[in-house]
């Protein structure tokens, strides 16, 4: 199979599927190779000013030149161009994350991400990042074990975007106007101007954009139904000022302010299409139907304020670098609790009204000048604190006994308080790097860190107050690496690494007598991973042909996985009366976390070919496959057979109580993948240009992005995707001297229409009032949909690029 998915791939770049990124002209961060046209790319992977080339290290680059090329208006869609990275919003608004090397990240779940994301030098949540993209300098995609060098130790990544900084000598800038068929307009830019020549100046940016989201409408049509189609608009700015007082003295500082609001339905698909025994549904909906069975849409609105700081001091060929960062963050969200559509024209919500503030100083010292012709250090200490206003307000339908009627009742709102906790992270570490003669590089570096919170609780309803503990973790990482260069053209490098996450917290059990086996689901230990990577980069034909190749093999101990699953559980109430303690047992349900043991191999590929100074290739590929080995987890299994059972409803308290007796719940021993998305992912891009007359240059681009087989959830047998892939095309012309570019661009060319995710059919959660004591019992409705992704819908659009002075 991969045989042919590597034939077909071939196939394709031989037809002019590829690399646009590697361009003949050289952007800010590039420069060109004095014997021949390839772009020499910069990039600042390990904290200095290096060529891609001599990093040892995997570095996907995506230039300033390439978001342009390729209309990239929303930062989610670098994972178009970077295989093997898949970045997400959560759908109310609140978090995000990005996911690399065969693990997964959930945003419920850990703490710490899998993947740190910077700006500017300073970590910053993927929330803020994953939002429109404007006027940046460089995205770099750093793969494998990070923390080392920069704020945050991640087990598989960081990625760091670097914004467009202010012209000391000459004003200029840019404007880009977007319009495509699909309701998207979007218009950003940037303008600097010198303030005091070769000593101060100020860039400001903007981008203003509407669009019609997932492009779901509801099908519904009766009272209370929303009926308008959805819509996203964000408003963004950013202040730049760069003041250079002396030569030895450089002072930056950024602010960028963020409005957004969206509103959106959940996409649905008939369950029977890919369960051909469940119940047909009322009506068909297909993936390419765009449809809802919602009434009332999500909605939600953000707010982010950035504030980003740096001072450098030069002397004696060192430099001290203070980085400083502080954001807050507003978010208030709607989601539409009512999933099987249960209740005509009365829905229910969980609100979750959200603030943050966050703020991070990063001390360092390093060499500009190589110590002794020989050595490389950075040396520094990094603090930050996080701390998050939390409320959720969750709304309960309640309805009568069947004797009554049995309608709805009422809807009980309980609000959920959530003790706003101080998180705080205080780290230091060292790098030194040998240089050997000419060829040989040895390089390592440590990092401690202590991460620390204060006991929390939950506030439920006002009065019952349920405590949650906090952590103290404390570790070290490393990082080695050697490399050799053979020649100019050839360098193998071997690294080794580590990485350290706290331990998280699962909140929502709240039983007053849990087992042990339950508590080992709810409080985590800390999770760490070892990495083994072994990789060649090199050039052929006068550097016009580059070809880098790397495997990995990454371990890791306690690593937090959630199914997507809610177990179900034997739960201990207590209630008080007349001085007296009563406990009673109950069926309730929680989406746990166990510590498992993964093992992750992978293998990257990037490739690049000038054919002509007019035409140029490229390939990158990605197979990366993370297995669960025997991981012990909670799991639905009344049948005692080992294996997670496929239950529509929540067991008799009696039926569950026989099956787990005093540990509460059951456990499935599997193995499995870790990571809900493709093991294989690549993406081809071209670009082939001419000259139409001595001022207008043609062209056409385009870019394929592929991915493989995959299953979201291992123990559900509905949610399986088969390959495929997506064509971009993009013609248009532009001035040779690139100072305007008229272009005509097609998204999803081909019209591919796939699930790309597939749940369980939906369900709604209710209560109901039973005889003869009016007291409530737990029930579910379920329905014959299923909540789905799927592929972007086919756009067609124009954009319009001008761009003049110091751009």
């Amino acid at each position: 199979m991969r045989t042919t998915i590597a034939m077909v791939l071939c196939s394709v770049s031989s037809l002019a599927l590829g690399g646009a990124a590697y361009a003949q002209t050289a952007p800010a961060g590039q420069t060109a190779s004095p014997t021949s046209t390839v772009t020499e790319i910069i990039v600042t992977a390990r904290r200095r000013d290096e060529a891609l080339q001599d990093v040892p290290q995997v570095v996907d680059v995506v230039t300033a030149e390439t978001v342009n090329k390729l209309n990239i208006r929303n930062f989610n869609e670098v994972q178009s161009i970077v295989p093997g990275l898949q970045l997400k919003n959560e759908s109310n608004g609140i978090g995000g994350g990005g996911q690399l090397r065969g693990i997964q990240y959930d945003i419920n779940v850990s703490p710490n991400p899998t993947v740190a994301f910077y700006q500017n030098d300073a970590p910053l949540q993927a929330l803020v990042v994953l939002q429109s993209i404007y006027d940046i300098g460089q995205v770099e995609v750093l793969r494998g074990p990070q923390g080392t060098l920069r704020g945050q130790a991640t087990p598989s990544g960081s990625i760091t975007i670097t914004t467009k900084k202010p012209d000391l000598y000459r004003p200029g800038g840019n404007i880009s106007v977007t319009a495509s068929d699909t309701g998207g307009r979007n218009v950003n830019g940037g303008f600097g101007i010198p303030i005091i020549n070769g000593i101060a100046a100020l860039r400001v940016a903007g981008s203003i954009e509407d669009n019609e989201g997932n492009r779901v409408h509801t099908i519904q049509t009766g009272p209370g139904s929303d009926t308008r189609g959805p819509n996203n608009h964000t408003e963004s700015g950013r202040v730049s000022l760069l003041v250079t007082p002396a030569d030895f003295l450089r002072l930056e500082g950024v602010y960028q302010r963020m409005n957004s609001r969206s509103r959106s339905f959940d996409q649905y698909a008939s369950f029977s299409l890919f369960n051909p025994a469940a119940a047909p549904s009322p009506s068909l909906i297909d993936p390419g139907d765009r449809q809802s069975i919602e009434e009332t849409p999500r909605a939600f609105s953000q707010k982010f304020e950035v504030y980003n700081w740096r001072a450098e001091l030069s002397h004696l060929g060192q430099r001290l670098i203070y980085q400083g960062e502080h954001y807050t963050l507003d978010v208030n969200g709607r989601t539409n609790a009512d999933q099987a559509n249960f209740i005509p024209g009365r829905d229910s919500y969980q609100r979750t009204p959200t603030s943050s503030k966050f703020t991070s100083h990063e001390l360092r010292l390093q060499n500009e000048e190589r110590l002794f012709d020989m050595f490389d250090y950075v040396i520094g200490g990094f603090r930050s604190r996080l701390e998050s206003h939390v409320t959720n307000l969750q709304d309960t339908p309640v309805f009568l006994p069947a004797a009554f009627g049995g309608g709805l009742a009422t809807i009980v709102t309980t609000p959920i308080v959530i003790k706003p906790v101080p998180l705080y992270e205080t780290s230091f570490f060292g790098n030194l790097t040998a240089h050997i003669g000419q060829s040989t590089e040895l390089s390592g570096g440590v990092r401690h860190i202590d991460q620390k919170s204060d006991d929390g609780s939950l506030t439920i309803a006002g009065s019952t107050v349920i405590p949650t503990p906090g952590y103290n973790d404390k570790g070290w990482v490393y990082a080695a690496s050697i490399k050799h260069n053979f020649g100019d053209d050839l360098m193998v490098y071997a690294n080794t690494g580590t990485s350290r996450r706290v331990g998280p917290n699962v909140i929502g059990d709240f039983s007053v007598a849990p087992s042990a086996l339950e508590k080992s689901f709810t409080n985590l230990p800390a999770e760490t991973s070892r990495n083994y990577e072994l990789g060649l980069k090199s050039s052929f034909f006068d550097k016009r042909l580059r070809l880098n190749v790397t495997g990995y093999h990454q371990t890791f101990k306690n690593f937090p996985y959630k199914g997507s699953d809610n177990i179900y559980y034997v739960n201990y109430g207590a209630t008080v009366t007349g001085g007296v303690v009563t406990i009673t047992p109950g069926v309730a349900v929680l989406s746990y976390a166990a510590p498992v043991p993964v093992e992750v191999n992978g293998v990257e590929l990037e490739t690049a070919y000038n054919v002509t100074p007019n035409w140029n290739l490229g390939l990158l590929a990605s197979y990366s496959l993370g297995k669960i080995k025997g991981g012990v987890v909670p799991c639905n299994d009344l049948n005692s057979d080992g294996k997670p059972d496929a239950l529509t409803g929540p067991p008799t308290l009696a039926a569950l109580q026989a099956r787990v007796g005093a540990n509460n719940l059951s456990t499935c021993k599997v193995t499995q993948r870790s990571a809900f998305q493709a093991p294989f992912s690549a993406t081809a891009q071209t670009e082939f240009h001419m000259p139409l007359n001595d001022n207008v240059e043609g062209y056409v681009r385009g870019l394929f992005t592929f991915l493989g087989d995959s299953q979201g959830d291992p123990t559900f047998n509905y949610d399986q995707v088969k390959s495929y892939g997506l064509l971009n095309v993009f013609l248009g012309a532009r001035s040779p001297a690139r100072g305007w570019e008229l272009s005509l661009f097609a998204k999803n060319l081909l019209n591919v229409e796939k699930a790309t995710t597939v749940g369980s059919p939906a369900q709604t959660n209710y209560q109901r009032l039973t005889l003869p004591t009016f007291t409530t019992v737990a029930a579910t409705a379920t329905s014959t949909y299923s909540i789905i992704n799927s592929t972007p819908p086919r756009e067609f659009g124009i954009n319009l690029r001008y761009a003049f002075g110091a751009r």
